[in-house]
């Protein structure tokens, strides 16, 4: 599955969280007051997103406007970030159409940065570089153009685990406790072999994970440099860790230890409630999806453990203010407080978004959720986030990610050789990118 797949966060809806300990729900901010153009009469703020961030879900829209009386929120999104990432691209390339507010997925946070600066707002102008100490250092580093501009605001962030079928594993004859879990597939290579022994006894028709595109996805985001060095050259070709994850996704396929399922179909969906797979990488994002797709029947058949090799991170977006916005100074309001920690909070309870305001990360380190066997989510995504690396961002990050996973699903779906299917690799990312 490409990074950048925002599809992940599609309407899903998340049963409450129970958090261990008081949870804010102040909702204060510094702009509490009606902003200047609102004062003389009533404000829309447009918000353009992609998937579901989750904030009309947990409430937040209203809470803003209650705050601010004359403002009005009207959000529109795209399920398929890639579908609204060409529409966007077009709307700022004409200068029109735009929202006052548009989410940016990481992967293409670079893009903002390093070749569309001028299409978007320097939230520096509007008190934004105050907040930098909100925020953990790569999230807001990533977003900081070269001349020192805040291009955006971080939302949420991706940190990995896995999540695993308790009733699947205990019908194989493996392990269901989540520590004995850990300490088995500590490693890739545990994992795998973890998932041989699954084979031999697996009930049904189940598989041992979702896609190897998956598979590769989540190695992939436990290393620093992926795509590009810090230097911005293109490493993806002879990046020996990028290798080893396109290895594993290659013996995943070729062990028979794949639904060869495409992540986000509909197939993809009936399968979360049919019992199709047994483990799937887990960022903090795809807890809602699960609950979403496995439905009430599915609550207490989950878990969630500490992920293989270390931690890494899947995923995560921004807010960004467009140059055409209409009403730049109320958009940034508003992105400030969506974005602050009170609110990323609240988010994290109600639709299970992992916040990447440094304080938010504290508040939430307590939770537990009843739907995946009361899992410590808030430790085992905390640890992770905290120790996740500080990712190198390029330009084409996701078209060479799509690539690579297309290249997968030969290996997967048609029996492909892996040689064959990475040389079709090289060539589209060639023609993707030039």
């Amino acid at each position: 599955m490409p990074i950048a797949r925002a599809a992940r966060r599609t309407a899903a809806r998340l049963g409450a969280v129970v958090l261990a300990g008081a949870l804010l729900a102040a909702c204060g901010s510094s702009t509490d007051g009606a902003s200047e153009d609102a004062a003389g009469g009533e404000v829309t703020i447009t918000v353009d997103l992609f998937g579901s961030f989750g904030y009309k879900e947990a409430g937040l829209y209203a809470e803003y406007e209650r705050l601010h009386p004359g403002v009005t929120i009207k959000q529109t999104d795209t399920e398929d970030e890639a579908d609204y990432w060409k529409s966007l691209q077009t709307r700022l390339a004409g200068g029109a159409g735009l929202a006052d507010v548009q989410g940016i997925e990481v992967g293409r946070i670079a893009s903002v940065t390093q070749q569309q600066a001028e299409r978007f707002e320097d939230l520096g102008k509007y008190g934004a570089k105050a907040l930098e100490d909100r925020f953990a250092p790569a999230k807001w580093a990533a977003a900081t153009g070269r001349g020192g501009e805040v291009l955006g605001l971080g939302t949420d962030v991706g940190p990995e685990a896995l999540c695993y079928r308790t009733d699947l594993f205990e019908q194989a004859g493996l392990p269901t406790d989540r520590e004995e879990l850990a300490k088995k597939w500590a490693t890739w290579d545990g994992y795998l072999e973890l998932g041989k022994r699954y084979k031999a006894k697996a009930p049904g028709r189940s598989a041992w994970i979702d896609s190897v595109g998956s598979l590769y996805s989540i190695m992939i985001g436990q290393e620093k440099e992926r795509y590009y060095d810090a230097s911005g050259k293109l490493i993806w070709e002879d990046n020996p860790a990028l290798r080893t994850a396109w290895d594993h996704a290659v013996e995943a396929a070729q062990g028979g230890l794949s639904a060869k399922l495409d992540q986000w179909s509909p197939q993809w969906n009936q399968a979360f409630a049919a019992g199709s797979f047994a483990t799937i990488p887990c960022p903090a994002w795809m807890l809602g999806y699960i609950k979403g797709q496995a439905g009430e029947a599915g609550k207490g058949k989950w878990d969630v453990a500490a992920l293989p090799g270390g931690a890494g991170n899947w995923g995560g977006s921004y807010l960004a203010v467009p140059r055409a916005a209409k009403h730049k100074k109320e958009a940034y309001e508003l992105i400030e407080w969506l974005t602050a920690p009170e609110q990323q909070t609240r988010l994290f309870e109600k639709q299970g978004n992992f916040p990447s305001a440094t304080g938010a990360i504290d508040k939430v380190a307590g939770a537990k959720d009843p739907f995946f066997s009361d899992a410590p989510i808030g430790k085992i995504f905390g640890d992770a986030a905290k120790a996740a690396p500080v990712q190198v961002l390029g330009v084409h990050d996701q078209n060479i990610a799509q690539q690579i996973t297309n290249a997968l699903s030969e290996v997967e779906r048609k029996g492909a050789s892996p040689e064959k299917a990475w040389s079709n690799a090289r060539k589209g990312v060639e023609n993707t990118i030039g």
